[in-house]
């Protein structure tokens, strides 16, 4: 199986990148199956229905979340109506939504999505490791699930990389997301699982994570609060990560890193 994984689309310039670049690179690598990460779809904070429904038709299959899932008022009672959209598995019982969800691609074979959010220097909220665990126990690779993929939602690479371990062998790709800066470890754990600490953002690279570069310097260097921070518009990067699986096992064979247009240096599959 062919899976496209994108970092998260942060504000318009990652929005008009995907929607630009999407449906082109899936028909181009043949993708089965592409996750996208929203969390920051909406000016920077949140996601909204419509934000949703444009990626859907832009290709996404399926759309995570993070800490900034319920900035927008509307995202907690529309995304009891949205099985393809995910926040963390890992918020406390009775939170609006699903964290994990088995989607069926074109041919029949399914694929099982995860996204957990880490806690070093992110919100206080339950374990990720038992999280994903309880989770996998329910859904073997290469037998109930051709093909499963865990969105790793936090700040800290020893984290991301930690929960990456845990996991390896039993999915096919474990990738972090959250920090908008993309790493250059993408590899095939031991194990057989493809990872990569962090899958960067889609959006504007000549910016600082995304935003505005001034009141981000005048926050550091006056420590008081001046204008609301507000995403760059324009010039964006698709960012994101590719892996090819063995459709017996479900373990990775093949893993690149994608970056498409802006600031920084491009890269497809060979």
């Amino acid at each position: 199986m062919k899976i496209l994984m994108l970092g998260d689309v942060m504000g318009r310039a990652g929005r008009d990148i995907l929607s630009t670049e999407l449906p082109g690179l899936r028909e181009k690598l043949g993708v089965d199956f592409v996750l996208v990460n929203g969390e920051n779809a909406a000016g920077g904070f949140g996601i909204t229905g419509d934000i949703c429904r444009s990626f859907y038709q832009s290709g996404a299959d399926a759309v995570t979340l993070g800490n900034h899932a319920w900035d927008q008022r509307e995202t907690a009672s529309y995304i009891e109506g949205d099985a393809k959209l995910l926040r963390p598995a890992n918020y406390p019982p009775g939170t609006p939504g699903r964290g994990h969800g088995v989607f069926q691609i074109a041919d029949g074979r399914k694929v099982l999505v995860i996204q957990v959010m880490c806690r070093l220097f992110m919100d206080a909220i339950d374990d990720p490791f038992a999280s994903v665990k309880s989770i996998l126990e329910s859904h073997r690779l290469g037998a109930s699930v051709d093909a499963i993929v865990v969105d790793i939602h936090g700040e800290a690479s020893s984290e991301k990389q930690a929960l990456a371990r845990y996991v390896d062998g039993q999915v096919s790709l474990a990738a972090g997301t959250h920090t908008h800066v993309p790493t250059a470890d993408h590899m095939i754990l031991p194990g057989g699982t493809a990872f990569m600490t962090d899958i960067g953002m889609c959006g504007a690279y000549n910016s600082i994570i995304g935003m505005e570069i001034a009141p981000i310097v005048e926050r550091f260097t006056r420590k008081m609060k001046g204008e609301r921070f507000s995403p760059v518009l324009d010039d964006g990067t698709l960012s994101g990560i590719y892996v090819e699986t063995d459709d017996g096992t479900g373990l990775a064979k093949s893993v690149s890193p994608v970056r498409i247009g802006g600031v920084l240096e491009g890269v497809l599959p060979a």
